[in-house]
């Protein structure tokens, strides 16, 4: 059965049953809920490149390599995903930017990681810093980094930018309802702190502090982060 144009506003239990309450105020009773409500990419908030979401700004990266082939891109970032990506792309791209508001790559980045985005000849890094703004015609062609330290800001030539800054789990609804980490993010199974754990046996795999309650996908707290993963923990 299929609920269409409503979101489940929250979530209670009565003895064995677990109560949703949908948006337009009806009740679902049922013994077991699958929470894989997904999570949204964080936005970068620039006005100047919301033109070139789509065609020149992308909050992804290309597994095809032939739309960078000797361009000029960026990527922003300073986690493990938009390491990963410099270094993919420095394969084909004629230069790769990579903006980190961070004062260091070593922050939140794997050593290994560092060390070959360090070894890459037309991989340029930029730490403490930011893109601040950006043009072009239909495609971008230019982006304008900012350096937090001095203020000074920097164009440079850019046809595409990558933006990998994170994302945000789309858990409101589970607010206060279930165990989440600093980031929102659903804790199961050995994530789950036990001392709110109201039964005997542990939580199974995907199951999160509330008994009957699981997650799946990338609203949960370990997982991949990826389609394919997103779709293994659901089936």
């Amino acid at each position: 059965k299929f609920v269409f144009a409503r979101e489940v506003t929250g979530l209670r239990t009565a003895g064995t049953k677990r109560i949703l309450t949908l948006s337009d105020g009806r009740e679902l009773r049922t013994m077991a809920v699958v929470a894989a409500t997904g999570a949204k990419y964080r936005r970068l908030e620039v006005p100047a490149l919301e033109r070139f979401v789509g065609r020149s700004v992308f909050y992804t990266t290309f597994g095809e390599t032939k739309f960078v082939r000797d361009f000029d891109v960026a990527v922003t970032g300073g986690g493990n995903s938009a390491g990963q990506a410099a270094i993919h792309l420095a394969a084909f791209a004629r230069r790769v930017t990579l903006v980190v508001r961070a004062s260091s790559l070593d922050k939140g980045m794997s050593d290994y990681l560092v060390r070959q985005i360090r070894s890459t000849p037309n991989v340029d890094v930029r730490v403490n810093a930011e893109v601040t703004g950006g043009e072009g015609g239909e495609l971008l062609e230019r982006l304008s980094i900012r350096d937090n330290a001095t203020g000074a800001v920097e164009t440079i030539p850019a046809r595409l930018l990558f933006v990998l800054i994170g994302a945000l789990p789309n858990t409101e609804w589970l607010a206060g309802r279930v165990q989440r980490d600093g980031k929102n993010f659903i804790r199961t199974g050995k994530d789950v702190d036990l001392g709110d754990w109201p039964l005997a046996r542990r939580p199974m795999k995907f199951e999160t502090s509330q008994p009957g309650l699981f997650a799946a996908g990338d609203v949960r707290l370990g997982s991949m982060k990826r389609l394919a993963s997103a779709v293994g923990e659901g089936a």
